[in-house]
């Protein structure tokens, strides 16, 4: 069978070194016997690999031409392990008899943002993600506080994920070639089963600092808190979002909590 035509509007970019696609399936050996969820396998190079792990092994597909390749290719991943589906609209509670399942890919550049949050949304079930995504989204996920990279993605996961920049990929690897290098990165589950504020407000507080990384705190967090409150005058709210670690946006979303309730208290 003819291989399947990269297209453009799935972002797809298929890795066509083999090395590279045994290293991406180690990674999963952290994490043995636990079920593993491939996102966009193409034409099954990283699966291949992945088959030969002996996890339990689901692949979900968006593109119904990589799906009849893979059906026909891939005898040994059985045609009931192939989901014909776009991930972000799955519902991830009904896989694996809703246990934990290891998330793995080579990501299309052009949504892998949006996987990770939902990757955020089922973090009590998602115990490692690894995978190739482009190299700006992994530096921009393992960027320590400080960095002209750190922004919202950084802390949104690394509140929950340990995070490793693993190595870098170059273009001609894929076919085809992306305008951009590549990176494979691994966040693995920490400890935390608590961030000790209010998860919702957190979110909130990130998204809209960020939003305004150039100001301080004290200006940027007007949507939430106005102008003048007494707050304000703490000297966390001097600093701007990309110099706080993520215990710091926790301690920032306790106060912004306070206050929002001395304020409702007072009307």
């Amino acid at each position: 069978m003819k291989e399947v035509t990269a297209k453009k509007r799935l972002g797809q970019h298929f890795l066509i070194d083999l090395s590279i696609a045994g290293r991406i399936a180690d990674t999963v050996d952290v994490c043995p016997g636990i079920p593993i969820l491939e996102v966009g396998p193409g034409m099954g190079v990283l699966t291949r690999f992945l088959l030969e792990k002996q996890h339990p092994l689901k692949v979900v597909e968006i593109d119904e031409e990589s799906v009849t390749y893979l059906c026909n290719n891939l005898p040994q991943l059985q045609e009931e392990n192939i989901i014909p589906d776009d991930f972000l609209k799955m519902h991830l509670d009904r896989l694996f008899s809703g246990e934990q399942f290891m998330l793995i890919g080579n990501y299309p550049y052009n949504i892998s943002s949006q996987i990770f949050f939902k990757m955020l949304d089922n973090k009590d079930r998602i115990p490692l993600c690894t995978g190739m995504i482009q190299r700006e989204v992994a530096q921009r996920l393992a960027a320590p506080p400080g960095s002209k990279t750190y922004g919202i993605l950084s802390v949104l996961v690394q509140a929950w994920y340990d995070v490793e920049y693993l190595f870098t990929v170059n273009e001609n690897v894929f076919n085809p070639p992306p305008k951009v290098k590549s990176a494979v990165i691994s966040m693995r589950r920490n400890d935390v089963t608590d961030l000790g504020c209010d998860e919702a407000l957190f979110k909130r507080v990130v998204k809209t600092t960020f939003n305004q990384r150039r100001k301080t705190l004290r200006n940027s967090i007007k949507p939430i808190v106005p102008a003048g409150h007494p707050i304000l005058a703490n000297e966390i709210f001097n600093k701007r979002p990309e110099q706080l670690s993520v215990q710091e946006f926790v301690e920032l979303t306790n106060r912004v909590e306070a206050a929002l309730a001395e304020t409702k208290n007072r009307e």
